[in-house]
């Protein structure tokens, strides 16, 4: 497993991360508690050390999940984001310095780390980003020792933008080979700040493995049955035929190990964060993400002038 600076931290990452929404149930199926166990316990065996989750994913379950797999583990790090508040009547977001203050307690509890190496703002607003409260609380732990770093995952080029002018060491962000465009635009200001920059959605919650009919139909708790209409999954399939000159048979053998290798071509990104929820899909995920140069300087170029005119037409 290679491995990468997070940014100015002085942490440093495995390229490939476990990500544990998909395993929390929460926007799939539920998964039995041992196969999310037996997941996170090949992630170790492959060399994973990056385990990214959040206080609401199974309403912290997922916390204290980790908390007991990777007790006997210390290279691994851990990557939680706050700013949930589940006990709320409908769920909301919130932010404010005393809700962060306990939601940190009751995460590093959970997780059974006295310093959590990153915490993160979950999808905070652009106002509430503007206000710098959040911020400031994760900046004053991180100042008291009790957080490695702390930084946003956010959504959408202003949010980011704001988030880095707010002093944050570590962003996360949706990037994969049809959602690249926030990362082309902030690409100056991330590597001239040194920005760690963790990738989710790299496989875009499955499309990319090129795998779908395109009749494919979600089940109603799948996330995936509100995310696209009809068409728009019609037009981003037939779209994949983009990526499909990538694959050569040899080393590129699939369009998921093309779209996850262009995430993995960007020097700028730290870490990519997979969903896999099966061992045998991280397993698949591993192989194919290979290693520098995951794309040819030429595949990678005629890659990206195909899909700047898939979103010249769109």
């Amino acid at each position: 497993m290679e491995q990468r600076a997070l940014g100015t931290t002085g942490i440093s990452v495995s390229e490939l991360g476990l990500g544990t929404w998909g395993l929390s149930g929460d926007g799939y199926s539920p998964l039995p508690e041992a196969e999310q166990d037996a997941v996170i316990e090949r992630a170790l065996a492959l060399g994973v050390t990056l385990f990214d989750t959040a206080d609401s994913y199974g309403k912290g379950a997922m916390e204290a999940r980790l908390g007991e797999r990777l007790a006997a583990h210390p290279q691994a790090v851990v990557v939680t984001k706050l700013g949930t508040d589940r006990e709320a009547s409908p769920v909301r977001k919130c932010f404010k310095p005393e809700f962060i203050r306990e939601s940190f307690e009751r995460s590093r509890e959970r997780l059974k780390r006295d310093v959590i190496d990153v915490v993160l703002l979950h999808n905070p607003s652009e106002s509430t980003l503007a206000r710098g409260e959040a911020g400031a609380v994760l900046q004053e732990l991180q100042n008291a020792g009790q957080i490695r770093a702390w930084g946003a995952s956010v959504e959408g080029l202003d949010a980011a933008r704001i988030a880095m002018h707010q002093g944050i060491r570590v962003l996360e962000l949706a990037y994969n080979a049809f959602h690249s465009r926030t990362m082309q635009q902030l690409d100056v200001e991330i590597r001239n700040a040194n920005i760690a920059i963790l990738a989710r959605s790299v496989l875009a919650h499955g499309l990319l493995c090129g795998q779908w009919p395109f009749d494919k139909e979600f089940a109603r708790n799948d996330h995936r049955s509100e995310r696209w209409t009809t068409d728009d999954l019609k037009r981003r399939i037939s779209q994949l035929n983009a990526i499909r000159p990538c694959v050569n048979g040899s080393t590129v053998t699939s369009l998921r190990a093309a779209a996850l290798r262009y995430v993995l071509s960007n020097n700028a990104v730290s870490c990519a964060v997979l969903g896999p929820r099966s061992g045998i899909q991280l397993d698949q995920l591993v192989r194919e993400a290979g290693h520098h140069p995951y794309l040819s300087p030429e595949a990678l170029d005629s890659l990206q002038i195909r899909l700047d005119n898939l979103k010249a037409s769109a």
